[in-house]
This record gives C-alpha cells, sequence and structure tokens, in this order.
C-alpha cells in the first residue's frame, strides 16, 4: 500500500491550494473527493480573487499573497486572466467619503480615487447619471472558476505529481489512516476541507465553530457589446465587505441603504459583475444562510440583482442565458484551521473568499503541519 507525507480530503480551491503548498516542498501528496469533478462553490463563484475590502489584518494579507500565487500559477497551469482590477463606484456621498477614508488606510494603497469624470473616461460602459466618484484598484485579478479549478488539477498531477482519488467517498480519519469506500490510504498528514459538508466528518468541530451554510444565487447575462477593463462594485459592496463597511465612515452609508433599499440587504445582495472570453457577464449575488438552504432561486432576487446592475453599467435590456445557485460554509470567523491531532487539520474558509485566500492559507497550514525539520521527498 502507498503511503503519502500528505493526505487531502476535498478537491476544491481549498484542497488544491493544500496540494500546491506540500507539492512545493516537494511531498508525496494524494487528494480524495467524492465527486468524479469539481461540481461545488469553487466553481460557482465569480472567479474573482478580491484584495481591496478584505477585512484587514491577516485575511487582506492572505488575499495579497494569493493574489501574487494565482498570477504566478495561472499561466503555468494554462489558465486565463480574464481581466485584472477593480472599479468601485460610488453614486452616494456616503459611499463617496467610504472610498475617501479607504484610499487613506493602507489597504488603500496603490489605490486611485478618481472623479466621475476620470472614471467614466477609464469605464465608459458605467451610468453616468448620479455617478459622484470611484477608486480603481490594481490588486485583483479574475480566472474563469469552470476552467480554472479543472485546470489547475490538472497542472498538479501533471507537473507536480499529485495523485488524485476522484469518486471515492471519505468515511472516517484517524492519522495516519482515510478510511474510504475502497479501503484505506496512508498518510503522515492529513488535511481535511470538507466545504459544505457539515455532517460527515469532525461534525463536532463544525458545531463548535458555529459554522452554517449560506446560499448564493448568480446569473449570467448575454454580452453588451463592451469589454469591461477591470471588475464592477457599487455602494452595496462597500456597505457589506469589511474592509470597507468596518471603516468608522462607513456607518452613514449603511444606515442610507438600509432605508432606501431593505429588500436588497434582507437578501444580502452587494452586486459584482465581471466578465467572460466570451463578453457575457457574470452577475451577483445573493445571501441566504441556513444550516440546510434550499435549492430554488427566486426570480425577485434575480430581479433585485438586475436592477442594481443596471443602475452602475449601461445595459439596457439584459437577456439572461444561465441562473445557478452556490452553496459554501459560512460562520462568525473568516477562516480556522482545527487540530483534532498533532497530524490532522481541519480546514475550512467560512467567507465566502477561498478564491481570494486559500493560497495563503494552505501555506501556513502546510508550514505548520511540517515544520523545517520535517523530512522531504524528491517530486
Amino acid at each position: 500500500m502507498s503511503r503519502y507525507d500528505l493526505a487531502i480530503v476535498g478537491a476544491g480551491i481549498l484542497g488544491l491550494a493544500h496540494a500546491l503548498a506540500a507539492a512545493r516542498q516537494g511531498r508525496r501528496v494524494v487528494v480524495i473527493d467524492r465527486e468524479a469533478r469539481a461540481i461545488g462553490a469553487s466553481i460557482r463563484n465569480f472567479g474573482f480573487v478580491t484584495v481591496s475590502g478584505q477585512s484587514a489584518g491577516p485575511t487582506w494579507r492572505r488575499a495579497m499573497r494569493s493574489r501574487d500565487v494565482w498570477a504566478e500559477v495561472a499561466p503555468q497551469a494554462g489558465i486565463p486572466v480574464q481581466h485584472c482590477g477593480t472599479a468601485l463606484l460610488a453614486r452616494t456621498p456616503e459611499g463617496q467619503a467610504v472610498l475617501e477614508a479607504f484610499a487613506r488606510t493602507e489597504m488603500g494603497e496603490g489605490c486611485t480615487l478618481l472623479p466621475a469624470a476620470g472614471l467614466s473616461a477609464r469605464l465608459p460602459m458605467a451610468r453616468s447619471d448620479g455617478l459622484r466618484a470611484g477608486l480603481w484598484s490594481p490588486h485583483e485579478l479574475r480566472i474563469e472558476p469552470r476552467e480554472a479549478i479543472p485546470r489547475l488539477a490538472a497542472w498538479l498531477e501533471s507537473a507536480h505529481g499529485v495523485t488524485f482519488r476522484r469518486g471515492v467517498q471519505v468515511r472516517a480519519v484517524q492519522a495516519p489512516r482515510v478510511e474510504t469506500g475502497e479501503g484505506a490510504i496512508l498518510a503522515d498528514r492529513i488535511v481535511v476541507c470538507p466545504g459544505p459538508d457539515l455532517r460527515s466528518l469532525f461534525p463536532e468541530i463544525m458545531a463548535r465553530r458555529r459554522t452554517t451554510l449560506c446560499k448564493l444565487q448568480m446569473l449570467r447575462v448575454a454580452a453588451p457589446g463592451w469589454r469591461l477593463p477591470a471588475a464592477v462594485m457599487g455602494d452595496l459592496s462597500l456597505g457589506r465587505y469589511h474592509g470597507f463597511a468596518d471603516l468608522p465612515e462607513a456607518a452613514p452609508l449603511k444606515a442610507r441603504l438600509a432605508a432606501e433599499v431593505p429588500e436588497t440587504l434582507a437578501n444580502g445582495i452587494h452586486l459584482i459583475v465581471v466578465q467572460s472570453a466570451d463578453g457575457s457577464l457574470v452577475v451577483g449575488d445573493s445571501h441566504h444562510y441556513d444550516d440546510s438552504p434550499d435549492p430554488f432561486a427566486p426570480q425577485a432576487v434575480e430581479g433585485l440583482i438586475l436592477r442594481h446592475m443596471a443602475e452602475l453599467l449601461d445595459v439596457p435590456q439584459p437577456v439572461v442565458t444561465e441562473r445557478w445557485v452556490g452553496i459554501y460554509p459560512s460562520g462568525p470567523a473568516e477562516a480556522f484551521a482545527e487540530a483534532p491531532d498533532e497530524a490532522t487539520r481541519v480546514v475550512q474558509v467560512t467567507s465566502g473568499t477561498g478564491m481570494s485566500t486559500s493560497f495563503a492559507i494552505a501555506e501556513e497550514v502546510v508550514a505548520g503541519l511540517f515544520g523545517a525539520a520535517a523530512p522531504r521527498h524528491a517530486a
């Protein structure tokens, strides 16, 4: 029976990030997933590696590091970068005040405050009526997650020798054994990245961490005839993303939004628009929390998302070509890594920031598991 240095349960972006971190140390890695291919939250998102707007401190630093890893890995794995940067559009004086305050923070370094005219010059498809100001962040990049996750896995297998066991259900973890429906897999260290499965493995950790599930609703709009140079967000995001919303200057904006768009906030909507290679727009999203979310995508929520898109961008008659929901773990912490024993880590991103922070989290976890004195194997 083969024995690995690291067994990873879960082949979403968090599991793949751990595989990369360990493979770069020369470890023998196996990734086990019950699905035959990627079908979860890692392919049901914007593919938007977000930096500006992340919570100050560890999450923002992890996002900066993960962005750098994505930029390094993407060309090696054949993953196109669709566009870079973010345009944050303020249509209220309160939103403008938040952008100005953010620009003065450490996280605002490299970002550019723009008046409405300057923003319109960079983003001519933005609705100019009512636009007050914007902030241009150069830090983000966007990949197509449906393509990126399979290509990343294939590259890990071909370039780094990572073994994948797909369509294999993990029944129990007790280091050094991972018990599966096809027999035991042995590994010196084990990382469990269960994603939205909160009950199969280590449910006591999920309960103690008060982990629940978040359902998001997203859609694709047919190509509008123009090309976005960057991702787009607006006042709603300034009231929700912690890097903006936790600033004292955000209080008046949140109060205004609560008074003017209560239904939008009740559905957890904060608008993001990105663009795919075929010109179509990926638009969303909403947030509904439940231990067992329903699978339905209400038309009313879609209508709100489209309404807010039309407030920001010139898409006079949007044609929706695709709709989907995603499910991801959510909790009070933005991420956590628990150690049920010295050789095992249970790792979750519980803030919807997996695409933005997983590479950095994985580097931290793998370094902690192996340490400088751990034996190394040839790649």
